[in-house]
């Protein structure tokens, strides 16, 4: 089966993981921004010379995204790390074990080539400029797994940690504590064929509901098109379209944050709305993301402490951030380095509808961190919450963060409020009052008519 072994280093030589601004010509040749206009549909161009170019391309991104190298990845163990809520402190066996399982359980989605055609252009790779989609699909996988997957899901074939080593810095006085018990990886079938089936709709064929395939599709609407640069807030528009127009998933609604403000009585009225007479569910379940922008040109150092606080929360199933141009999805954090997980690398396709495809390339065992430092300002941060009461639970648990970070920050990074916001941006949820109260982050309004940004639909905190 197409696939890569997950012990094979993951991560890639120059121009990858550490390269923050392509030049104009790296730009020119990898497809970070727009492709050539020979790669268009009615470029008016032989369609010859259309699969010249687009075997070019190919063969270009495979040399950049396909070479790897090894580096270690180093791991403090005096001190807490963080993953998805979680925290690990790898003073044993049983901890580094537990971060292991939960680390590879996650889902990873990253560049593909060979797929079928997108409809279009001749592109059957995206290598170079689907990273933020990429990221984009690891969020919403990792929101589809607390949905439906036990809590304590862990994936049965697990590979070790490749590329990682464990060091003693500093003191470990205060960090101390008995190591926890994690669950062990589920070997029950019904769970493994679900989260294969997880999998597969994000598989690189047209008919997968959240493909690469359909995402293009949907940015059309947005004026994107294969081969463009999606920022985080356009992606965080397309998931919800994506689950909306998906029939399986009539109990899941997406939310998208309007203007940097969840308005909780949309949330409510998306959730509650009746589904059908056949159906005795009264709460969807839901996802929400908020895109907000920490900083200018960079990250406000500022904002650090309260991205650390929201991603100590259970209920937050990730950020799509990344560096400049260079798309990440970060999971936690450890000191001053975020744990990410990067799409640059580039795979052969698999086909995910053979009933016994292989998962190994959807799963990462090299795990890789950041300085905070080298975050771009742009990000969505996810949420997910399964029931009403979780979601009154969520809002608590980030009215306690905005408690931890107000006195440190000029402006919050988003806020909840209560009431009904007005439409916004890409078809934004249904609007109304909001006279309420701000219950979450007391937000200074004079940030809501700041400038935006030329390619983000971000309000400049």
């Amino acid at each position: 089966m197409n696939s890569v072994s997950p012990s094979a280093v993951q991560y890639i030589v120059g121009g990858g993981a550490h390269e923050d601004k392509p030049s104009a010509q790296s730009r020119r040749h990898n497809g970070h921004g727009s492709v050539p206009d020979g790669l268009r549909e009615g470029s008016g161009e032989p369609d010859e010379v259309d699969r010249l170019k687009a075997k070019f391309m190919s063969a270009w991104n495979n040399v950049k995204y396909g070479w790897t190298v090894k580096s270690k990845t180093t791991f403090n163990k005096s001190s807490p790390l963080i993953l998805l809520g979680q925290s690990y402190l790898f003073n044993s066996e049983d901890e580094v074990d537990g971060f292991r399982q939960a680390f590879v359980s996650c889902v990873w989605l990253t560049y593909r080539r060979e797929f079928p055609q997108l409809e279009g252009s001749s592109l059957t790779t995206d290598c170079g400029w689907g990273c933020m989609l990429r990221s984009g699909q690891m969020l919403l996988a990792q929101g589809l797994l607390q949905h439906l997957m036990p809590p304590d899901w862990r994936w049965a074939d697990c590979h070790p940690l490749t590329d990682v080593d464990f060091e003693v810095s500093g003191s470990s006085e205060g960090h101390r504590r008995t190591p926890a018990r994690y669950p062990e990886a589920s070997h029950e079938p019904q769970l493994e064929a679900l989260h294969r089936k997880v999998v597969s709709w994000f598989g690189d064929h047209p008919s997968a509901p959240f493909g690469v395939h359909q995402l293009v599709e949907l940015g059309k609407e947005s004026g994107k098109r294969a081969g463009d640069w999606y920022g985080p807030s356009v992606v965080a528009h397309m998931l919800r379209k994506a689950v909306a127009r998906t029939a399986e998933f009539h109990n899941l609604a997406v939310y998208v944050a309007q203007d940097c403000t969840v308005y909780k009585e949309d949330v409510l009225r998306l959730c509650e709305s009746p589904l059908t007479q056949e159906l005795s569910e009264s709460w969807k379940s839901v996802i929400i993301l908020v895109p907000v922008r920490l900083g200018g040109e960079s990250l406000n150092p500022s904002y650090i402490e309260c991205v650390k606080n929201i991603l100590k929360l259970k209920c937050c199933i990730g950020i799509i951030g990344g560096k400049p141009k260079h798309s990440l999805f970060f999971i936690g954090f450890q000191d001053e380095q975020l744990l990410y997980l990067d799409p640059h690398y580039c795979q052969p396709v698999v086909d995910v509808t053979q009933g016994n495809f292989s998962l190994e390339s959807f799963h990462c065992n090299s795990p890789r961190k950041m300085n905070f430092s080298r975050m771009d300002p742009s990000c969505t941060i996810g949420f997910y919450a399964q029931t009403k009461s979780d979601f009154e639970s969520l809002c608590s648990a980030v009215s306690e963060v905005s408690a931890l970070s107000s006195s440190k920050e000029k402006y919050p990074i988003f806020t909840f409020v209560e009431g009904r916001g007005q439409n916004y941006g890409l078809e934004g949820q249904s609007g109304g009052s909001t006279d309420g109260p701000a219950n979450i982050f007391s937000c200074n309004r004079m940030s809501r008519n700041s400038k935006r940004g030329s390619t983000d639909e971000f309000v400049l905190l």
